[in-house]
Protein backbone atom coordinates (compact mmCIF):
# COMPACT_ATOMS: atom_id res chain seq x y z
CA UNK A 1 0.00 0.00 0.00
CA UNK A 2 2.61 2.16 1.10
CA UNK A 3 4.54 1.95 -2.21
CA UNK A 4 1.58 2.33 -4.48
CA UNK A 5 0.59 5.55 -2.87
CA UNK A 6 4.59 6.52 -3.12
CA UNK A 7 3.92 5.57 -6.70
CA UNK A 8 1.48 7.77 -6.99
CA UNK A 9 2.66 10.57 -5.68
CA UNK A 10 6.02 10.56 -7.42
CA UNK A 11 3.98 10.17 -10.85
CA UNK A 12 2.24 13.34 -9.88
CA UNK A 13 5.12 15.18 -8.91
CA UNK A 14 7.07 14.48 -12.24
CA UNK A 15 3.41 15.72 -14.31
CA UNK A 16 3.48 18.82 -12.10
CA UNK A 17 6.83 19.44 -12.77
CA UNK A 18 6.85 18.60 -16.60
CA UNK A 19 3.35 20.88 -16.73
CA UNK A 20 5.69 24.15 -14.67
CA UNK A 21 8.63 23.62 -16.71
CA UNK A 22 5.83 23.82 -20.20
CA UNK A 23 4.27 26.61 -18.62
CA UNK A 24 7.55 28.53 -17.63
CA UNK A 25 8.77 27.61 -21.21
CA UNK A 26 5.97 29.46 -22.92
CA UNK A 27 6.25 32.21 -20.27
CA UNK A 28 10.30 32.87 -21.04
CA UNK A 29 9.17 32.39 -25.18
CA UNK A 30 6.63 35.21 -24.79
CA UNK A 31 8.69 37.70 -22.82
CA UNK A 32 11.73 37.31 -25.02
CA UNK A 33 9.16 38.26 -28.06
CA UNK A 34 7.93 41.55 -26.27
CA UNK A 35 10.92 42.22 -25.55
CA UNK A 36 13.21 42.04 -28.26
CA UNK A 37 11.16 45.14 -30.13
CA UNK A 38 11.67 47.22 -26.90
CA UNK A 39 15.41 46.33 -26.93
CA UNK A 40 15.98 46.73 -30.56
CA UNK A 41 13.91 50.40 -30.31
CA UNK A 42 16.14 51.53 -27.53
CA UNK A 43 19.50 49.90 -29.14
CA UNK A 44 19.20 52.12 -32.74
CA UNK A 45 18.07 55.29 -31.20
CA UNK A 46 21.80 55.03 -29.55
CA UNK A 47 22.90 54.49 -33.25
CA UNK A 48 23.92 57.01 -35.76
CA UNK A 49 22.45 57.62 -39.06
CA UNK A 50 24.99 55.37 -41.29
CA UNK A 51 25.12 52.51 -38.43
CA UNK A 52 20.96 52.22 -38.37
CA UNK A 53 21.22 51.43 -42.16
CA UNK A 54 24.32 48.82 -41.79
CA UNK A 55 24.18 45.66 -43.08
CA UNK A 56 23.86 43.03 -41.51
CA UNK A 57 22.37 44.93 -38.32
CA UNK A 58 24.82 45.54 -35.45
CA UNK A 59 22.49 44.16 -32.17
CA UNK A 60 24.18 47.67 -29.53
CA UNK A 61 25.67 50.77 -31.44
CA UNK A 62 29.35 50.02 -32.39
CA UNK A 63 29.73 53.86 -30.94
CA UNK A 64 26.94 55.45 -28.59
CA UNK A 65 25.77 58.40 -29.41
CA UNK A 66 23.24 60.75 -28.35
CA UNK A 67 22.97 62.73 -31.59
CA UNK A 68 19.04 61.30 -32.16
CA UNK A 69 17.96 62.50 -28.97
CA UNK A 70 19.38 66.01 -29.48
CA UNK A 71 17.84 65.94 -32.57
CA UNK A 72 13.99 65.22 -31.50
CA UNK A 73 14.25 67.17 -28.26
CA UNK A 74 16.58 70.09 -29.37
CA UNK A 75 16.16 71.16 -33.13
CA UNK A 76 12.28 69.99 -33.61
CA UNK A 77 9.57 71.54 -31.84
CA UNK A 78 8.84 68.11 -30.53
CA UNK A 79 8.54 69.18 -26.91
CA UNK A 80 5.24 70.89 -28.16
CA UNK A 81 3.56 67.78 -29.35
CA UNK A 82 4.42 65.70 -26.56
CA UNK A 83 2.85 68.87 -24.77
CA UNK A 84 -0.21 68.86 -27.04
CA UNK A 85 -0.57 64.92 -26.98
CA UNK A 86 -0.48 65.20 -23.41
CA UNK A 87 -3.32 67.63 -23.35
CA UNK A 88 -5.34 65.82 -25.40
CA UNK A 89 -5.11 62.28 -23.70
CA UNK A 90 -5.67 63.66 -20.49
CA UNK A 91 -8.29 65.39 -21.15
CA UNK A 92 -9.98 62.56 -23.19
CA UNK A 93 -9.95 60.44 -20.18
CA UNK A 94 -10.87 62.60 -17.67
CA UNK A 95 -14.08 63.60 -19.65
CA UNK A 96 -14.69 60.24 -20.67
CA UNK A 97 -14.03 58.65 -17.42
CA UNK A 98 -16.70 61.84 -15.24
CA UNK A 99 -19.45 61.29 -17.96
CA UNK A 100 -18.83 57.43 -18.30
CA UNK A 101 -19.52 57.29 -14.62
CA UNK A 102 -22.33 59.43 -14.30
CA UNK A 103 -24.47 57.96 -17.36
CA UNK A 104 -23.26 54.29 -15.70
CA UNK A 105 -24.27 55.44 -12.36
CA UNK A 106 -27.70 56.61 -14.14
CA UNK A 107 -28.36 53.56 -16.21
CA UNK A 108 -27.95 51.34 -13.27
CA UNK A 109 -29.65 52.88 -10.64
CA UNK A 110 -32.70 55.00 -12.10
CA UNK A 111 -35.72 53.95 -14.17
CA UNK A 112 -35.01 55.12 -17.71
CA UNK A 113 -37.81 54.93 -20.45
CA UNK A 114 -36.26 53.12 -23.14
CA UNK A 115 -33.44 52.60 -20.95
CA UNK A 116 -32.40 49.21 -23.12
CA UNK A 117 -32.71 50.83 -26.66
CA UNK A 118 -30.26 53.37 -24.99
CA UNK A 119 -27.77 50.63 -24.20
CA UNK A 120 -28.05 49.34 -27.41
CA UNK A 121 -28.15 51.76 -30.02
CA UNK A 122 -24.56 53.19 -27.52
CA UNK A 123 -23.35 49.66 -28.57
CA UNK A 124 -23.90 49.38 -31.40
CA UNK A 125 -21.95 52.77 -31.77
CA UNK A 126 -18.47 50.50 -30.75
CA UNK A 127 -19.35 48.53 -34.51
CA UNK A 128 -18.58 51.25 -37.31
CA UNK A 129 -14.86 51.26 -38.12
CA UNK A 130 -13.28 54.84 -37.10
CA UNK A 131 -12.59 55.20 -40.76
CA UNK A 132 -16.35 55.27 -41.64
CA UNK A 133 -16.31 58.11 -38.90
CA UNK A 134 -13.58 60.08 -39.74
CA UNK A 135 -15.54 62.02 -42.69
CA UNK A 136 -18.98 62.86 -40.78
CA UNK A 137 -16.49 64.52 -37.93
CA UNK A 138 -14.70 66.64 -40.22
CA UNK A 139 -17.94 67.94 -41.64
CA UNK A 140 -19.61 68.44 -37.95
CA UNK A 141 -15.57 70.06 -36.70
CA UNK A 142 -15.84 72.42 -39.43
CA UNK A 143 -19.61 73.11 -39.08
CA UNK A 144 -18.79 74.33 -35.67
CA UNK A 145 -15.57 75.56 -35.72
CA UNK A 146 -13.65 73.40 -34.20
CA UNK A 147 -11.49 72.01 -36.81
CA UNK A 148 -7.75 72.36 -36.06
CA UNK A 149 -8.24 72.52 -32.65
CA UNK A 150 -7.11 70.70 -29.72
CA UNK A 151 -11.15 71.29 -28.35
CA UNK A 152 -11.92 69.17 -31.22
CA UNK A 153 -9.83 66.95 -31.13
CA UNK A 154 -10.74 65.83 -27.87
CA UNK A 155 -14.52 66.51 -28.60
CA UNK A 156 -14.07 63.62 -31.23
CA UNK A 157 -11.60 61.15 -28.91
CA UNK A 158 -14.69 61.34 -26.05
CA UNK A 159 -17.42 60.19 -28.41
CA UNK A 160 -15.14 57.73 -29.50
CA UNK A 161 -14.43 56.21 -25.88
CA UNK A 162 -17.92 57.33 -24.23
CA UNK A 163 -19.84 54.07 -24.90
CA UNK A 164 -16.66 52.07 -23.66
CA UNK A 165 -16.92 53.63 -20.51
CA UNK A 166 -21.02 53.96 -19.95
CA UNK A 167 -20.54 49.89 -20.80
CA UNK A 168 -18.22 49.42 -18.07
CA UNK A 169 -19.04 51.88 -15.70
CA UNK A 170 -23.00 50.51 -15.55
CA UNK A 171 -21.45 46.80 -15.03
CA UNK A 172 -19.17 48.14 -11.96
CA UNK A 173 -22.53 49.92 -10.75
CA UNK A 174 -24.54 46.78 -10.79
CA UNK A 175 -22.17 45.23 -8.92
CA UNK A 176 -22.60 47.70 -5.92
CA UNK A 177 -25.14 46.06 -3.42
CA UNK A 178 -28.58 48.27 -3.61
CA UNK A 179 -28.87 47.69 0.18
CA UNK A 180 -25.54 50.36 1.01
CA UNK A 181 -27.78 52.87 -1.13
CA UNK A 182 -30.84 52.33 0.90
CA UNK A 183 -28.26 52.46 4.12
CA UNK A 184 -26.87 55.65 2.73
CA UNK A 185 -30.43 57.57 2.13
CA UNK A 186 -31.55 56.63 5.62
CA UNK A 187 -27.86 58.20 6.91
CA UNK A 188 -29.56 61.57 5.17
CA UNK A 189 -27.20 61.49 1.71
CA UNK A 190 -29.01 62.34 -1.29
CA UNK A 191 -28.33 60.97 -4.66
CA UNK A 192 -25.00 62.79 -5.45
CA UNK A 193 -24.04 61.95 -1.89
CA UNK A 194 -24.87 58.41 -2.65
CA UNK A 195 -23.14 58.28 -5.97
CA UNK A 196 -19.69 60.02 -4.56
CA UNK A 197 -19.77 58.48 -0.94
CA UNK A 198 -20.72 55.11 -1.90
CA UNK A 199 -20.72 54.30 -5.52
CA UNK A 200 -17.28 56.14 -6.34
CA UNK A 201 -14.75 54.45 -3.69
CA UNK A 202 -16.35 50.70 -4.82
CA UNK A 203 -16.19 51.29 -8.40
CA UNK A 204 -12.41 52.44 -8.25
CA UNK A 205 -11.22 49.73 -10.46
CA UNK A 206 -13.69 50.34 -13.43
CA UNK A 207 -12.88 54.19 -13.41
CA UNK A 208 -8.93 53.25 -13.07
CA UNK A 209 -9.47 50.97 -16.32
CA UNK A 210 -11.43 53.41 -18.63
CA UNK A 211 -9.05 56.45 -17.42
CA UNK A 212 -6.57 53.89 -18.85
CA UNK A 213 -8.43 52.66 -21.82
CA UNK A 214 -9.19 56.44 -22.99
CA UNK A 215 -5.55 57.70 -22.22
CA UNK A 216 -4.48 55.52 -24.53
CA UNK A 217 -6.67 55.64 -27.33
CA UNK A 218 -6.01 59.11 -28.05
CA UNK A 219 -2.49 58.80 -27.08
CA UNK A 220 -1.82 55.93 -29.94
CA UNK A 221 -3.91 57.33 -32.78
CA UNK A 222 -2.84 58.33 -36.12
CA UNK A 223 -5.79 58.38 -38.05
CA UNK A 224 -8.00 60.79 -36.35
CA UNK A 225 -5.14 63.33 -35.45
CA UNK A 226 -3.72 63.46 -39.09
CA UNK A 227 -7.70 63.92 -40.66
CA UNK A 228 -8.51 66.14 -38.04
CA UNK A 229 -5.44 68.49 -37.59
CA UNK A 230 -3.86 70.72 -39.92
CA UNK A 231 -1.17 73.31 -38.46
CA UNK A 232 1.86 72.25 -37.83
CA UNK A 233 1.70 73.78 -33.90
CA UNK A 234 -0.97 71.69 -33.05
CA UNK A 235 0.17 68.14 -34.13
CA UNK A 236 0.28 65.03 -31.86
CA UNK A 237 3.44 62.82 -30.92
CA UNK A 238 2.47 59.97 -33.54
CA UNK A 239 1.21 62.07 -36.35
CA UNK A 240 5.33 63.88 -35.88
CA UNK A 241 6.49 60.46 -36.03
CA UNK A 242 5.13 59.15 -38.76
CA UNK A 243 6.33 61.85 -40.69
CA UNK A 244 9.78 60.66 -39.89
CA UNK A 245 9.09 57.82 -42.56
CA UNK A 246 9.96 60.07 -45.61
CA UNK A 247 9.63 59.03 -49.53
CA UNK A 248 13.00 58.27 -49.78
CA UNK A 249 14.43 57.06 -46.63
CA UNK A 250 13.52 56.79 -42.45
CA UNK A 251 15.15 58.78 -40.42
CA UNK A 252 15.52 55.09 -38.04
CA UNK A 253 17.59 56.79 -34.99
CA UNK A 254 14.94 59.64 -34.65
CA UNK A 255 12.01 57.51 -34.51
CA UNK A 256 13.56 55.29 -32.49
CA UNK A 257 14.48 57.63 -29.79
CA UNK A 258 10.75 59.61 -30.42
CA UNK A 259 9.33 56.42 -30.04
CA UNK A 260 10.94 55.39 -26.83
CA UNK A 261 9.93 59.16 -25.12
CA UNK A 262 6.49 58.87 -26.27
CA UNK A 263 6.28 55.53 -24.18
CA UNK A 264 6.60 57.43 -21.07
CA UNK A 265 3.34 58.77 -20.00
CA UNK A 266 1.37 55.62 -20.72
CA UNK A 267 3.89 53.77 -18.92
CA UNK A 268 3.91 55.81 -16.09
CA UNK A 269 0.34 56.17 -16.00
CA UNK A 270 0.19 52.48 -15.53
CA UNK A 271 2.73 52.59 -12.68
CA UNK A 272 0.87 55.47 -10.83
CA UNK A 273 -3.01 54.37 -11.32
CA UNK A 274 -1.56 50.48 -10.40
CA UNK A 275 -1.65 51.34 -6.75
CA UNK A 276 -5.22 53.01 -7.00
CA UNK A 277 -6.55 49.64 -9.17
CA UNK A 278 -5.94 47.80 -6.10
CA UNK A 279 -6.75 49.75 -4.07
CA UNK A 280 -10.13 49.89 -5.56
CA UNK A 281 -10.70 46.58 -5.67
CA UNK A 282 -10.62 46.25 -1.31
CA UNK A 283 -12.62 50.02 -0.41
CA UNK A 284 -15.88 49.91 0.93
CA UNK A 285 -15.36 46.61 2.15
CA UNK A 286 -18.29 45.90 4.47
CA UNK A 287 -17.79 43.95 7.48
CA UNK A 288 -19.23 40.90 8.65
Amino acid sequence: MTKRFSSRRGSWRMRRRAYLLVLYGFLGIMIVYNIIPFYWMVATSFKSATESYKIPPTLWPEELTFYAYRRVLMWTPFPRYFANSIVVSGCTSLFSTLIGTLAGYACSRFYIRGKRWFLGAVLATQMLPGVLLVGPYFRVLSKIGLYDTLAGLILAFTSITLPFSIWMMKGFCDTVPRELDEAAFVDGCSYFGVFARVIVPLIGPGMVATVIFAFLLAWGDLLWSACLIASTSKRTVTLVLSQMVTEYRVMWPELMAGSLIATLPPVLLYLILQKYLVRGLTAGAVKG
